[in-house]
């Protein structure tokens, strides 16, 4: 079960709850505290030994922070859904932000913990060429020395066939058939910090980036934020465009209907099963004349990039067709595009 096949609320309901509970389980398991600290560690290779004081290691320190926080927001934090036509207009309003100097509030975030699930994923480039899909962003408060922040992981998805992270996990795998036993269904491959109340600090790009460095290829169709242009890091700047517009009038945040045994489930593994999809907002129906079927409309504007449809055939065959890039709204409805997103207006 996982929601990228899903189509209907109850079904992203119950794949949300089910990758809740299996994450839960990996973070608070000693496989996840391995990968949580092997990942860390990459993050602190350059920190010199003199300024760790003679205490633990700080990715020791990070890596139990990390750990209990994940857990913690995997099974408490409320879930939500964004609904694929909504991915391009998010992926949009993130590339574009720039919250640099900017102080936020604690109430920016439309809960002190969440997870959010992105069915169709929005694709990362490091600074190193390498790009990895975020399929699911959690965000939870810490409090440190420093002050109070968000912590906002970024979590690919384990069997995406066409995320070259996925990819490389399959490599791994071979080397050591074991390793995806001790995998949950999403893996860490991003780590932002987010102030409350504190100015947010520039993003620092080095100068000596190769301007002819070979990239690796993203899939077709698929929005890329990279890391050498952002203005904000990338996870960080996708969260909050969510927040925004899940609380402006464009979007509704509709709540998932959850079967019964499946909230059962979510009872006995102590997991908060409330799911929320967050979509387009549309109007009431318009009825033609006659019996007509009901017909909807959008008030906005939006740029749908290409993508692949996936169809069955009357064999029952799966196939694909490619969907060119296009306009989608009314001709006389405002266009949402680039810089001039009007959600993440204060």
């Amino acid at each position: 079960m996982t929601l990228r096949t899903e189509t209907t609320l109850a079904g992203y309901a119950r794949a949300a709850v089910a990758m809740k509970t299996r994450m839960h389980e990996f973070c608070t398991s000693t496989a996840g505290s391995e990968y949580t600290r092997a990942f860390v560690e990459t993050l602190f290779d350059n920190v010199p030994e003199a300024d760790r004081h003679g205490e633990a290691a700080p990715d020791q320190k990070v890596a139990e922070v990390i750990n209990r926080a994940s857990g913690t927001v995997w099974a408490q934090g409320e879930a939500y859904v964004l609904a694929p036509a909504m991915t391009a207009i998010v992926a949009a309003a993130a590339e574009a932000l720039d919250l640099t100097g900017d102080l936020l509030t604690a109430d920016a975030a439309p809960t002190d913990g969440g997870v959010l699930f992105l069915p169709e994923p929005i694709y990362h480039r490091n600074l190193a060429g390498k790009v990895s899909g975020i399929a699911a962003i959690t965000w939870t408060t810490v409090t440190s020395p420093r002050g109070r922040s968000w912590l906002i992981c970024g979590w690919a998805d384990r069997d995406d066939l066409d995320d070259p992270h996925a990819a490389r996990i399959q490599d791994y795998t071979r080397q050591d058939p074991t390793l995806r036993a001790r995998l949950g269904p999403y893996v860490l491959t991003n780590l932002n910090i987010l102030p409350i109340a504190a100015p947010v600090p520039a993003v620092e790009h080095p100068d000596d980036l190769e301007p002819d460095r070979d990239w690796e290829t993203a899939p077709d169709g698929r929005y890329v934020i990279a890391d050498a242009t952002a203005r904000t890091h990338v996870c960080a700047a996708i969260a909050y465009a969510f927040w925004r517009i899940q609380a402006q009038p464009i979007a509704i945040a509709a709540a998932a209907p959850l079967d019964r045994p499946a909230r059962r489930r979510a009872a006995r593994a102590c997991i908060v099963h409330d799911t929320r999809v967050v979509m387009l907002r549309r109007t009431s129906a318009l009825t033609e004349t006659g019996d007509g079927p009901a017909r909807w409309h959008y008030r906005v504007r939006f740029v749908v990039r290409g993508h692949w449809r996936r169809l069955i055939d009357k064999h029952g065959q799966a196939y694909r067709i490619w969907i060119h890039a296009h306009i989608k709204g009314p001709d006389d409805a405002p266009l949402l595009h680039g810089e001039k997103v009007a959600v993440l207006a204060r």
